[in-house]
This record gives C-alpha cells, sequence and structure tokens, in this order.
C-alpha cells in the first residue's frame, strides 16, 4: 500500500517598520526611524558583488551602510540571518499594477472619427496625455504576487492604445500613493496594438506604423506653431524626454519594425520583445536596442495523438525547445536586456523559467544583473535601484540560495525598507530520509523539498495511500495521518519540535492513548538516492536541433550564399532578340549574368548540368499578397496613401518558399482593394531565409495600390458599412479629384515657403507635413507610380481621364478582365494591363470577363503581364501564363515574357531583370520541361547567383523535417511522462490574403 504525507505551511505573516507618515492618520503616530540591522549575512551588493558574513543597515527605507565592518547603531532592531542570502529587490519594467482595467469594447457599426471629446488627437488610440502617476492607486493584493517573486519595483504603465502616455516608478509596499511613487514620469510608452479604441483606423499593421510615424511629424510641426492648442501632441512633445518604452507584440519581426521607425526621428527605443529573438540575432543585434525580454517558455504540447501531433508546426515545436537558449544567446551576442515575468501566467514561475535557461547556460549573475541593474538603468533610475550600496532605497529579499534558482526560498522582501515575511527564517532544512516510530509501530519517512514550497511532501515507507496534513512553525510540528493497515494506531495526531537528531513528540493515536513518536534522520536525499544510468531517452532529452533561417519548415541552417554557377548545355530562353538557345551555357558571377554562350569555362565555379533542361529568366509576379503583416487593407479610409507594405514584410512566410518551388523569384507585395487610394508597395526578391530588409528591391521604382469597383464602395461589407465614403462608382472618381486637388494645394504651399529666404524661414512656420498628401505628390510628379485593381470599362476609362486631368498617366491596370474592351485608349495612355488568364464570374463586375483578354490586350500592343493575386496561383503562373497560348494562340516566347520581362517592364526592373541578358542580376530559373509545359517543374531557382531552391535536395530535406518532427514529438511525450505540464493541441490556419481581405481585429494576427 501507498502512504503519503502532504505538508502545507501555514507561516505567512506580515511585519513592518513605519516611516514617517505624511498622510492622515487616524489614530497614534508612529514616527520610529525604522532603523534596522540585518547581520551575519551574504551580502549581494549587486549583481556581481558578494561579501560574506557581512552587515546591511537600513534607516527609513534607504540603506546607509553595507559591509562586513559596520557598527551597528545605537537603538537598531537586529536581525541576525545566520548566514542567509541578501539580494536586491528585482524591477519589473512590463505591467500595469495600481492602474485601471482596459476593458476591450466592440464597434455598433463603422466609427470613422474618435470618440474623445476635446482639444485631443483625432485617433483613440494616441493617449500621450495618460499619466500613469495620476491614475495609480495602490493595490496590495497584486503587489503581493509581486513581493513574493522578488520584485520590489515597478514601472506601471498603461498597456493601451499605439501611444501610451508616460509610466511611474512606484515601489510594491502597501503605503499611501504619496509615498510609493518613486518617479512620476519615467517613460514614454508605444505599441503597435490599438488596444480599446473602436474607432476604425487603423484596421492593420501598416496602417498603426503610419499612425505613429504620422504622429511624429505632426509633434515636430506643432512645436514650431502657435495656432493651434493639441493637448496629445503638447505631451507627446514633452514625454520624448524620458526612456522610449516600445511593446511590439508579435514575433521578433517586430523588434525590426520598431526600431526601423525609431532610427526615421532619431529615437532608439527600448524594445519588449517576446521571446524568440534568438531566432534573427544578427539583425536585431544590428539595431542597438535594449531590449525587455519575456521569459513565458512554452510548455510541451500534447502529442500523444498521432494526429494532434500533425497540427502543431515544426516552427512551434523548435520553440519550445529552444525558448529557454533565449537569454544566452542574447547575452552572447552582446545585447542588452531586462528580464520581465509580463506573459507568465502565474508570477510565481518565474524562478522555474529562469532555472530552464540557466540549465542551459545563462549565468546565474546575468539574470540578475538583468533583473536588477539593468532595469534600473533603463530607467535612469540606478542611483536609487538596482542594487543595494549607500544611498540607494531599501529594497531587497532575504533567501536561502540564489533567487534565480527553482526551489530558493524568499523569507522575506522588504520595500523602502517595510519588511514583507513569506517564510520563518529560522525554519529547518527537513529533507531527508527518517526512521520514524510511532509508539511500537516503525515506518521510513522521506522529507523532500524546502518547508512551505510546492514541492514540500513526506511519504512513509515509500508509498502514499495515506493522506497527512502537517503545520510547522518555527520549531514546532503537528501532524497527522490515519494508518487504515493497523487498527490499533489508526487516526494519529501528533504534535512534536525539532531535536539534534531530527523530531521528537507526542502522539494520540487511535484508542485515545498517548504515544511517544520521533523521527531521526538516516540520510540527506542526494546521498542516499541511488545514481541512475542515463537511457537513451534521456540522452535525446539533452540534444537540441538547429536554428533554421526563416525559423519554419523548409528553413536552412546557414543563410543561402551567392555563388559562381556555370550552366551547360541548356535550353536557353533569353527574351532578348536572340531568341531561344539551345545547347547553350550560362555563366553567373557575382550576382549577375557573366557570360552566354557555348563551351564555356570558368575555375571555381559550380557546374549544373542543363542537358534537357531549359534556362528562363526567374518569373516576376506583378500583383502578390504574400509575406505581408497583419492585415493586407488599411480600408479604414477612403484615402491611406500613408501606409506602406515595406513596413510589414514578413520574411518567414512559408508562401515565400512554395513559390520559388513554381520559378517566382520576384514579387509586388500590393495593398488590397478596399479604398480608392490605398497604399504604397514593396517589390521584393523572394530570398528565402533573409531579412525583410535583405528581400527589398532597393534599387526599383516606388509605386501604390489605386483600386476602382465592388470593393471600393463597399458593395460586399454588409449592410452597416454604408458611411465611408465612397458608396458609389460616381462617388469614387471625386475622392481621386478631391485627392490630388489637395495634393496640388500642399505641393504649392510647400513650394511657397520653400522659395522664403533663409531669413523669412526662421521667422515662418513650415506647412505641416502629411505623409498621405507626399505620396500624392510623387504620383503628380513621376516619383511613385499607381498599380489599379479594376474590371469595369468605364471606370478604367474614367481614371485615365482623372490622371490625364491631373498631368500623370497610370502605370498598370491590374485585373483588367474588360481591357479587352478598351485596350486601344489603354494603349494611347501608356497604360500597362496585368491581368488573370482566365478568372471569371466570381462577381458580378467580372460576368464580362473572356480568357481571351490577355490575348487582345497584348495584340494591341499593351505590355501585358499575367498576375496571382493568390498565394496558390503564385506557384504556376508558367502554366497560367501557358493558357494564352489556348487561348489567343500567342507565341509560346511572348507567353513566357508575360510571367518574366512584361511585369519586369510594369515594375521598371527590366533594366535589371526579366531576361537572360550579360550584365543583368543573375535571376534564372532551371526546368525540368519547356518551361510553359504543365509537366515543368522548377528544378532551381537562383537569385543573384544564390540558389533559392533546388529539387535535387528537396527530399532530402522533407526526410530532415520529418526526421526533426519524429524527434521533438519523443522529446515532449518524454516531458509529459516525466509529469512536466502540457498544453493542448490547437489546431491553427494561416490566413492566406487576396485583395478583398479585410481584418479588422489585426492585433490577433501575426
Amino acid at each position: 500500500m501507498m502512504k503519503k504525507l502532504l505538508i502545507a505551511c501555514f507561516s505567512l505573516w506580515f511585519f513592518s517598520s513605519y516611516a514617517q507618515e505624511t498622510y492622515y492618520v487616524n489614530g497614534v503616530k508612529d514616527e520610529r526611524p525604522g532603523l534596522h540591522a540585518f547581520t551575519n549575512a551574504t551580502l549581494h551588493v549587486d549583481y556581481k558583488t558578494t561579501l560574506e558574513s557581512a552587515t546591511l543597515i537600513i534607516k527609513k527605507g534607504e540603506v546607509i551602510a553595507a559591509g562586513t565592518n559596520v557598527s551597528i547603531p545605537k537603538g537598531a532592531i537586529i536581525h541576525d540571518l545566520g548566514g542567509k542570502h541578501i539580494y536586491p529587490s528585482f524591477i519589473e519594467l512590463s505591467n500595469n499594477y495600481g492602474l485601471p482595467e482596459v476593458k476591450s469594447q466592440r464597434s455598433n457599426g463603422p466609427q470613422l472619427g474618435p470618440k474623445k471629446e476635446g482639444a485631443y488627437n483625432t485617433n483613440d488610440a494616441i493617449i500621450t496625455y495618460f499619466n500613469a502617476y495620476e491614475a495609480f492607486t495602490a493595490k496590495d493584493s497584486e503587489a503581493e504576487k509581486l513581493r513574493k517573486a522578488g520584485f520590489g519595483t515597478v514601472l506601471t504603465h498603461n498597456k493601451d492604445g499605439l501611444i501610451r502616455g508616460t509610466g511611474a516608478v512606484v515601489a510594491l509596499h502597501d503605503g499611501p500613493e504619496n509615498e510609493i511613487i518613486l518617479k512620476e514620469k519615467a517613460s514614454q510608452h508605444f505599441s503597435f496594438d490599438k488596444g480599446s479604441s473602436t474607432q476604425d483606423n487603423p484596421s492593420s499593421l501598416m496602417g498603426a506604423i503610419a499612425l505613429i510615424r504620422q504622429n511624429y511629424l505632426d509633434a515636430k510641426w506643432y512645436a514650431s506653431q502657435n495656432e493651434m492648442v493639441d493637448i496629445s501632441l503638447a505631451a507627446f512633445n514633452k514625454n520624448k524626454a524620458h526612456p522610449q518604452i516600445f511593446e511590439v507584440g508579435g514575433d521578433k519581426l517586430y523588434v525590426l519594425r520598431a526600431d526601423h521607425l525609431g532610427d526615421e526621428f532619431g529615437v532608439q527605443y527600448i524594445i519588449k520583445g517576446n521571446g524568440d529573438e534568438y531566432q534573427r540575432l544578427d539583425e536585431i543585434g544590428a539595431t542597438n536596442a535594449s531590449l525587455i525580454i519575456p521569459v513565458n517558455y512554452p510548455e510541451a504540447y500534447d502529442v500523444e495523438d498521432p494526429f494532434d501531433a500533425l497540427n502543431v508546426s515544426l516552427a512551434e515545436m523548435k520553440h519550445w525547445e529552444m525558448a529557454p537558449y533565449n537569454l544566452k544567446m542574447l547575452k552572447d551576442k552582446g545585447i542588452n536586456f531586462s528580464i520581465t515575468a509580463d506573459g507568465l501566467k502565474d508570477v510565481s514561475k518565474l524562478q522555474e523559467m529562469l532555472s530552464k535557461s540557466i540549465e542551459v547556460g545563462f549565468s546565474e549573475e546575468e539574470a540578475l544583473k538583468a533583473l536588477t541593474i539593468t532595469p534600473a538603468r533603463l530607467i535612469k533610475m540606478d542611483d536609487r535601484l538596482g542594487s543595494l550600496s549607500k544611498g540607494k532605497i531599501a529594497n531587497f529579499i532575504i533567501t536561502d540560495g540564489s533567487p534565480v534558482q527553482k526551489g530558493t526560498k524568499i523569507y522575506e522582501n522588504w520595500v523602502q525598507g517595510n519588511g514583507y515575511k513569506y517564510h520563518d527564517i529560522a525554519s529547518p532544512d527537513l529533507a531527508g530520509k527518517y526512521d520514524l516510530s510511532v509508539g511500537e509501530q516503525e515506518y521510513n519517512l522521506m522529507v523532500s523539498g524546502k518547508s512551505g514550497s510546492e514541492d514540500f511532501k513526506i511519504v512513509i515507507n515509500d508509498s502514499t495511500s495515506y493522506k497527512l496534513k502537517s503545520d510547522i512553525k518555527k520549531q514546532l510540528i503537528s501532524l497527522s495521518f490515519t494508518d487504515e493497515e493497523n487498527e490499533s494506531i489508526g487516526a494519529v495526531r501528533m504534535s512534536g519540535w525539532l531535536t539534534k537528531d531530527g523530531l521528537a513528540g507526542k502522539a494520540r493515536i487511535a484508542d485515545g492513548s498517548w504515544v511517544e513518536w520521533s523521527a531521526r534522520k538516516n540520510a540527506d536525499n542526494e546521498e542516499s538516492e541511488e545514481v541512475k544510468e542515463k537511457s537513451p531517452d534521456d540522452e535525446e532529452s539533452e540534444s537540441i536541433g538547429n536554428l533554421i533561417y526563416p525559423f519554419v519548415a523548409h528553413g536552412n541552417e546557414t543563410k543561402p550564399k551567392s555563388e559562381t554557377i556555370l550552366i551547360k548545355n541548356a535550353t536557353v530562353w533569353t527574351n532578348e532578340e536572340d531568341g531561344v538557345l539551345e545547347n547553350t551555357d550560362v555563366l553567373l558571377e557575382n550576382g549577375k549574368i557573366s557570360k552566354i554562350g557555348k563551351n564555356l569555362s570558368a575555375s571555381n565555379a559550380r557546374e549544373i548540368d542543363g542537358t534537357g533542361k531549359h534556362l528562363t529568366p526567374g518569373i516576376i509576379d506583378e500583383h502578390s499578397h504574400i509575406a505581408i503583416s497583419r492585415g493586407v487593407n488599411e480600408g479604414s479610409e477612403s484615402v491611406t496613401a500613408e501606409v506602406n507594405i515595406e513596413d510589414v514584410v514578413d520574411s518567414e512566410d512559408i508562401n515565400i518558399y512554395r513559390q520559388l518551388s513554381g520559378g517566382v523569384v520576384a514579387s509586388q507585395l500590393l495593398h488590397g482593394s478596399a479604398n480608392p487610394i490605398g497604399g504604397r508597395s514593396a517589390i521584393v526578391k523572394l530570398k528565402w531565409g533573409y531579412s525583410p530588409e535583405e528581400m527589398k528591391i532597393s534599387w526599383s521604382d516606388k509605386f501604390i495600390k489605386f483600386a476602382l469597383g465592388e470593393n471600393v464602395k463597399q458593395s460586399n461589407w454588409g449592410e452597416r458599412n454604408t458611411v465611408r465614403f465612397p458608396q458609389t462608382r460616381m462617388g469614387a472618381e471625386q475622392v481621386f479629384e478631391d485627392a490630388f486637388t489637395r495634393a496640388r494645394e500642399y505641393e504649392a504651399e510647400w513650394k511657397s515657403y520653400n522659395q522664403l529666404s533663409k531669413r523669412d524661414q526662421a521667422n515662418t512656420a513650415a506647412p505641416r507635413k502629411d505623409m498621405e498628401l507626399e505620396t500624392l505628390v510623387e504620383i503628380l510628379n513621376s516619383d511613385r507610380f499607381i498599380t489599379c485593381h479594376s474590371y469595369v470599362q468605364s471606370e478604367i476609362n474614367m481614371l485615365m481621364k482623372v490622371a490625364e486631368r491631373h498631368g500623370f498617366r497610370i502605370n498598370t491596370f491590374t485585373h483588367i478582365l474588360e481591357g479587352y474592351k478598351l485596350a486601344d485608349k489603354m494603349k494611347e495612355h501608356g497604360v500597362g494591363g496585368s491581368t488573370f488568364s482566365d478568372w471569371w464570374a466570381y462577381k458580378f463586375e467580372v460576368n464580362d470577363a473572356i480568357p481571351y483578354n490577355a490575348a487582345l490586350m497584348s495584340g494591341e500592343g499593351v505590355v501585358t503581364a499575367i498576375n496571382s493575386d493568390d498565394a496558390e496561383m503564385g506557384r504556376r503562373l508558367n502554366q497560367e501564363a501557358g493558357k494564352t497560348m489556348k487561348y489567343g494562340d500567342v507565341p509560346v516566347e511572348e507567353a513566357l515574357k508575360m510571367v518574366t520581362l512584361n511585369p519586369a517592364k510594369l515594375l521598371h526592373l527590366d533594366d535589371r531583370m526579366g531576361s537572360i541578358k550579360e550584365g543583368k542580376d543573375a535571376d534564372v530559373v532551371l526546368w525540368t520541361d519547356e518551361p510553359l509545359s504543365i509537366y515543368a517543374k522548377a528544378d532551381k531557382t537562383i537569385i543573384e547567383g544564390t540558389v533559392f531552391f533546388d529539387r535535387e535536395e528537396q527530399e532530402a530535406k522533407l526526410d530532415a523535417i520529418q526526421a526533426e518532427r519524429a524527434r521533438l514529438v519523443n522529446k515532449m511525450r518524454g516531458a509529459k511522462s516525466n509529469g512536466k505540464p502540457t498544453q493542448k493541441v490547437m489546431p491553427k490556419s494561416q490566413i492566406i490574403y487576396e485583395c478583398e481581405t479585410e481584418i479588422q481585429n489585426y492585433s490577433s494576427l501575426k
């Protein structure tokens, strides 16, 4: 039978020494000086300075002496710690302690303007005027949880909105707010999450970034003018003097986005990350940002059911394994960071999380640094917090060991010289094996863990059949249990005390008689446990997989690098006057097409046999929505030219790799079609494993998305969406007219200002810089070019006339399913067409679409491309181009140009891309068959001389993925069998964006 003794320690009480009261007290005032001396301590003055047999003296909440030869002042209360440890209390930089709860709200319909009345910002997500110290109310129940975990100070701040106002540094003491607020305005806070605002704008991540960017520009303008009052901008300008902290959410790429935004305005943010920074260490290290790092490491997934295991991605599995390594890898990279408990469901788990990181190589010293002096420095309070030198605030914890190791007991936490007691310092360490006697009955007793801790338990005779209760107070102990196997003993109630050899006392048994009991210690648990040999499973559990770039399936352990490559004996489709060259060699060197010819040779080149294969320029997708984070539409307003897809490029999207497998080398990532004038686009090369910045084609011209038709007038958005202008096609025309009229007036205003002399400019307020109008002026001056979502002939004609009236031209009509009706007018205007091969009848305005559209536009002399607008179609654009041969008898070489050279022309990339010509970028695809055949497969996709997809390696890569998944599944199963907590598998699906994808709750997306 199993017998078990469950121990619970009820030794918690509170005591404090009072500082001088500066507030109303109903009763007798206690004005004692709070003078305490803590002696015989192992004193950790800071994270790297330890003094043995030391003394700490505090008075009125301040350290007045700390050292080994310290005289104890007369009248001090002496606390003999008997060798216990004193550490500085921890500092938490990411918490909203003591602030009003942020309540999520639901909108009853479109909300175009702000709800907040007064001279404030026109967007409810800009809350710069909020000051945490004004709204702060101490809540001891919340403070108690943090104190028990070792925290003494919190930077409390509003966790709502994009720009959130100022944070206040507060002590976790239960005194009056007047005394525990240590610094009223210590920081200004930012986020990409608009929070509780129900205002439509922003409805996307790029919209949030644009709004913050515009706020910076407005604040600069506001400081130079005296014509208006804006409480929000005035507060923002004042708050710029404090440390700027950005809570990014999302993943590691958001750290890069925040830093990039700060760089635009000369601001170095302190960035609260997400715990996955190890996945992009080089890029994050290059930001030079200090980070606030959570340690909410994920639990293993419950993958006992093999079908459940299929619903856990490789990235999720690998992050479970590698998350505890994050701190060590950040430290090894030389990145400065503090640690936060934010994100933990239970702050008491902090020690456990830190122990995991320490087990894999992160040092205790660095953990202490990241919890004490580093956060103090980040908020410019290291003169008062973070260590226990003379003059510092008396915030410290008393422990029986390192507070960053699991199982360490925090006896007391002193905050501003006020003590909070959680365990009796005099309570002994009872862990070990005992011989227990109760009267004539003998038992084997084992005590494990530390009294008062969660893992403290007593087991009798190696069994758990009996439930036992205990109460330990100082040197006294009470136990009770029932021995159901021995009627003469039965229910036992024991009371005793500590002895030299263990425990002893009196017990009353079932028949009411009193007997003696004793427990004599015979071994420490560690000494008595047998050393177990490691099993293969144990060895497996200690292994760890490799980092991959990007951190998803099909990522590479090293980033692919450019090579010198000689492709021999291929059929080369040049897209130039040379046409198709049989049995031809192509040399790729230094990222360029170096030579084209026969019998070429090159030293140190990697030779690829192209015999029987076909080499073409890489496919270019003029219209794509892959690789975009948290929303493809900013549809909250009719004109959103200020938003930019470049801000939200997602280098981790698996669709990048999938499209590489279909021969795509570059894409224009477009805003959606929710409004007449949408956002600016990003033109990228699909460099799998590289960062977003490395993917962008830096030398390309700039583009923007316009839209016409049903989406613009919200035809299919439901009956609630009848507020935002326009609601008709003729209204869309007026949006364009109004926008470009305002842009001309804006340009004239700036020209007038810029023509002033320097002296006059110094005495004249500059016009307000408006990112929306700046972008429209770029269009007017042919510095930015339009790709317009279009279907219906009348609207296509209308927009060309609007452009001509304002002196510019439309660059590309995309979709353009009725282009065949006015191809002559398109030719005359000079606009290209990027269309689908054979999509039609999926909504009313495409009923007149025909599969001959591309052939008819091309025949009229319009530069015509075939695009995807769809992640799945994007990897078979070669076949889509092939359809034009069936519908319209387009020659094969011209059909190929529709997905290579023609989109390059439409995107103004054709001087370097779109054809195989010496000097152009080495962006090519080697196909297994004729490139437009349904049997053709991309054998190798090469960008700038770097092989990003290799079909020969694909089978080995799939085997490696399967093996890695199997290893991680076994490791998770092992964690579960060893009693570790697991989480339920929740299937996740990726949102595949298209033109019409409109997401309101963008904060819930990656």
